[in-house]
């Protein structure tokens, strides 16, 4: 499945299975496992609510749709859920997803996009 249509499930949907029993930060800068894409996460809005920019794209990961995103904001004011938790709606490739951020480790996020029936879950790591 190209990236962008995998970011577009998991990043616009922006979910987390688990809810750890820690208070884990989420800003900082994340990978996705597989290496392909990278995004800079945020406070914005009131503080609380969670943003996060396209800021690196592996060189295979490229396309002319993925490059449209770079440096730009594919997530925005997903609003705290509880716990390590954060949801929200987010636009993505003229599309509306929803969605689950979740901290499941100091350096672990799991995101959890859903449109309808069609969900999927990407996971990340802090570097």
């Amino acid at each position: 499945m190209h990236l962008a249509k995998r970011l577009a499930a998991a990043v616009v949907a922006l979910g987390l299975v688990a809810t750890p029993a820690f208070a884990a930060d989420p800003t900082g800068t994340w990978q996705t496992t597989t290496g392909e894409s990278r995004y800079k996460v945020s406070y914005c809005g009131d503080g609380t609510q969670l943003c996060a920019k396209l800021t690196w794209l592996r060189d295979d990961a490229k396309t002319e749709e993925n490059l449209a995103y770079l440096g730009a904001y594919v997530v925005r004011g997903a609003v705290p859920a509880g716990g390590n938790e954060w949801q929200g709606r987010v636009d993505y490739n003229g599309e509306t997803f929803a969605g689950r951020v979740t901290m499941v480790g100091a350096n672990a996020m799991t995101l959890k996009g859903c449109k309808g029936m069609f969900c999927q879950s990407m996971q990340f790591d802090r570097i």
